[in-house]
């Protein structure tokens, strides 16, 4: 069967535009109506995991009956803003122009207040293994990808109160983050709330810092920004590998986390023009092709194993290789990995899934994690190979 990306990209678009980018997402069990009426054990983190997990990692959706509402993620917002920009680029339209502005605007409301700059969370409760965050506390991931989001919403429209506002975040990584402090570098939290060493967040905040300095030219951010970028690099497996995080039980190596570290480390080199970690970002870059997919296009979760396959995996590879200016010479992969994709995960309504698996997948329709990734990385792909057929 031939496939289409062109028309994939117009049924998901169909998709999301009807929802209006509000949706669920794999981690909002926690902001259940039914479960925030039950007394007393509903403040325990044990059980606070638990549902987050029953949630998850169940194929069955059970948010209609939990009464778990669908909302705006401002990570999520900021993904579909970056994407019609992308979209803005090859074919400037009004009906896209005004979807800019739209999402732009929306983020500037979904801002966490109380911060040294600019910032933004998820509206939802979210228990983790290794700490707690309630809704709308800021994370460096989503603050990262809202700010990057503006900046080219600011490029497209020149409406300054997107760079002000992507700008200022610079402060909340710099003031508000914690930071772990070794002789390898330093890492930046994922929030003011805990003491996380988790390489890809840390990473987006150096990114972060990197491109707001391309902005401003301001030399205050350029130590934080190596010093961050040094940490993970130090602590680059020999094989090339980057496991998940630093503490103990962040010990797995996953296809997406690590595309996210090599896109980060290369933006940093972009940004500043230090292109001392190049050699790291050249053998993670290598383990990274060779180790999550498949000569049939299949995305692999982890490095040692295929199942479940994630619908951020193959969304990954795409963004990265676009934003690493390497989708070109990786075009056949993409294409293969794109068509498996689209034959295996997206639904005729035009959604895609959320996990393919051995048994029964999960097919409930996220807006953030499946809906959001996929359209970033289509309107990269989109705008990748109508520049291949240009030339």
């Amino acid at each position: 069967m031939k496939v289409s990306v062109k028309e994939s990209f117009e049924a998901l678009k169909q998709y999301v535009e009807k929802e209006e980018y509000k949706g669920w997402d794999p981690y909002d069990g926690l902001s259940s109506r039914v479960f925030r009426a039950i007394p007393f054990i509903r403040d325990l983190a044990v059980v606070r995991l638990a549902w987050i997990q029953l949630f998850k990692r169940n194929p069955v959706n059970l948010r209609r009956i939990a009464l778990v509402p669908k909302d705006f993620n401002a990570k999520g917002i900021g993904l579909f803003t970056t994407a019609y920009c992308n979209l803005y680029t090859n074919n400037p339209t009004e009906d896209t122009l005004h979807r800019i502005h739209y999402l732009a605007d929306l983020l500037l409301k979904l801002r966490s207040p109380g911060y040294s700059g600019s910032c933004w969370g998820y509206y939802f409760d979210w228990q983790a293994r290794a700490f707690f965050q309630p809704a709308n506390m800021p994370t460096v991931v989503a603050t990262s990808f809202v700010a990057d989001a503006l900046l080219n919403a600011y490029a497209v429209t020149g409406k300054q109160a997107y760079r002000d506002a992507a700008v200022s975040s610079a402060e909340f990584v710099l003031h508000d983050l914690n930071r772990t402090k070794t002789e390898k570098g330093i890492c930046f939290s994922y929030s003011p709330l805990d003491q996380s060493q988790v390489f890809n967040a840390s990473l987006l905040g150096a990114r972060l810092l990197a491109r707001i300095y391309s902005v401003t030219g301001n030399k205050q951010l350029l130590e934080p920004a190596r010093e961050a970028v040094r940490f993970v690099c130090l602590h680059q497996q020999e094989s090339g590998a980057w496991a998940y995080g630093n503490q103990s039980f962040h010990k797995w190596v996953d296809s997406f986390h690590t595309g996210f570290n090599l896109e980060c480390i290369y933006e940093y080199g972009m940004y500043t023009g230090d292109q001392s970690f190049s050699s790291y970002l050249e053998k993670g870059l290598n383990y990274y092709l060779h180790n999550f997919f498949t000569e049939e296009g299949v995305p692999k979760y982890y490095d040692n194993k295929t199942y479940p396959i994630d619908i951020h995996a193959p969304a990954q590879l795409i963004v990265s290789l676009a934003r690493m200016q390497r989708f070109q010479e990786n075009s056949d992969l993409c294409r293969r990995v794109m068509e498996w994709t689209i034959r295996n995960m997206q639904d005729s309504k035009g959604f895609f899934y959320y996990q393919k698996k051995k048994g029964i997948s999960s097919k409930i329709p996220y807006m953030r994690w499946a809906q959001a990734w996929m359209f970033y990385a289509m309107s990269y792909y989109l705008n990748e190979t109508k520049q291949a057929e240009n030339k």
